[in-house]
């Protein structure tokens, strides 16, 4: 916007520089050539005096000398009394230019080598008609012409300089207020909830200062209407969660009730971290850093060491590959783990005792793709299944597990995709962004699964 409104002042203004400019260099240019030929016409309104009472040579050329600076004066004398005709001074005008002035009776103008002559008519005391011809040469012509167009030029540069000046100052007056309304709005995208916009500038930008730190405001309160409201419906599952875990005291010893203790403990955990960050009065929107992440590899084998003892009880093949040395991610361990417990509790949940599910991890040169599959009967409709997973649920199913893994991919840049698994069922990859800052390109997703495939057969 800036420099365009440079622009538009640059062209404006330079028109009318050119539409006044041009004109009065013209101006100008005649102006001078008038002037010239105003002092020729004294010159020889100088001489008609002597003319009008003598024609003797003598006489005649010491008023010529007397009238002219130079040699730039000559008189033509025409025949009479039985004399002939004659000239005083240099003859520059062709004789055919001489006569014919003479005939009309009118002073008039010769082009001439070096410049122009001035052929003035003068009456003789004997009736005749003689011609005083002064010469101007060009320079006279042009004198103080080409100063005058150097100052016309100067004073146009100016005017264009200050009209550049004049509309940046302008533009930076509109622009400045527009990239601090940008530069909040990006600052708001990436949950920095305190941004605010100075309300300055031209008044239609000033109106949009104000809609936005209005909407800022709303945010900020929406946001904390909601950590209330998950702080308070956290804490209700309190009673119930103490009731499971001094029921699970009375379990006994073995295998499922260590496993029970466990689960209800970490669901505790799980609990007590929701009502923290629920009630922060910053939430904790930025995504960690890379060295905030953790070990994907070390994540996976934790968590199938949970599930495995549930995949055994209920005849279930269990197949884990990339797992063998650290994959870093960046991501928060506890959000990794609570993704794939979401993931690995559906396929438990929706599909028939014995169906053999994989966990597959890969390593790419910007990304991280977690893969869980298993050999159900598949989901029919991936996406209406990633719609359930934006938080609408329907078909007996919340959507929050997907949501999950949703909200933990796109926090680095990646997504997630439901596809056909080469076990026949279903397939989750979760595309994890190592830089966090844009989407896996598509053309690479394709080029990782396809080495991944290859790595897995």
């Amino acid at each position: 916007m800036r420099w365009a409104l440079v622009k538009v002042c640059v062209a404006v203004t330079t028109m009318v520089v050119v539409a006044f400019a041009v004109p009065l260099g013209l101006v100008i240019k005649e102006m001078a050539r008038d002037r010239a030929f105003s002092n020729a016409e004294r010159e020889a309104a100088a001489v008609a005096p002597a003319l009008s009472i003598t024609t003797d040579r003598d006489q005649l050329e010491r008023v010529v000398a007397s009238a002219a600076s130079d040699e730039g004066m000559a008189v033509h004398l025409p025949a009479s009394d039985g004399k002939a005709a004659s000239d005083i001074g240099r003859q520059r005008a062709t004789d055919r230019d001489i006569t014919t002035t003479r005939k009309l009776g009118r002073a008039s103008t010769a082009e001439v080598a070096g410049g122009s002559t001035l052929l003035q008519p003068t009456a003789l005391s004997s009736g005749e008609i003689a011609v005083v011809e002064v010469y101007v040469p060009e320079s006279e012509v042009s004198n103080g012409v080409g100063t005058a167009w150097a100052v016309l030029a100067a004073v146009g540069v100016a005017l264009i300089i200050g009209s550049v000046a004049v509309a940046d100052r302008l533009g930076v007056r509109m622009v400045q207020p527009a990239q601090r309304l940008v530069e909040g709005a990006h600052e708001l995208g990436e949950g920095r909830l305190g941004a605010r916009v100075p309300e300055e500038g031209p008044t239609e930008l000033r109106l949009a200062a104000v809609a936005f730190n209005s909407m800022a405001d709303q945010v900020v309160q929406l946001l904390s209407n909601e950590r209330e409201l998950a702080a308070d419906l956290s804490h209700r599952l309190r009673t119930p969660l103490t009731v499971l875990r001094l029921n699970t005291a009375s379990l006994g010893d073995g295998p499922a009730a260590e496993q029970t203790r466990a689960a209800v403990a970490q669901l505790e955990r799980e609990v007590d971290t929701i009502i923290r960050t629920a009630r922060e009065a910053k939430p904790q929107t930025a995504a960690p850093g890379f060295g905030a992440g953790c070990d994907a590899a070390e994540v996976v084998r934790e968590r199938m060491d949970f599930w495995s003892a549930l995949a055994e009880d209920e005849g279930r093949k269990v197949r884990v590959a990339g797992v063998d040395r650290p994959v870093r991610i960046p991501v928060a361990r506890a959000d990794l783990a609570a993704a794939l417990d979401a993931l690995l509790g559906n396929v438990f949940r929706h599909t028939p005792e014995g169906t053999a599910f994989a966990v597959d991890v890969h390593n790419g040169e910007d990304a991280v793709i977690v893969l869980v599959s298993d050999a159900g009967p598949g989901i029919v409709d991936p996406e209406a299944a990633m719609a359930r997973g934006r938080g609408s649920g329907s078909d007996g199913s919340t959507g929050l597990g997907l949501d999950i893994v949703r909200r933990l991919a796109e926090s680095t840049g990646g997504d997630v995709r439901i596809d056909s698994s080469v076990l026949g069922g279903t397939e989750v990859r979760i595309w994890i962004q190592l830089d966090g800052r844009a989407p896996v390109r598509r053309g690479h997703r394709g080029s990782v699964r396809r080495r991944w495939h290859l790595a897995a057969r």
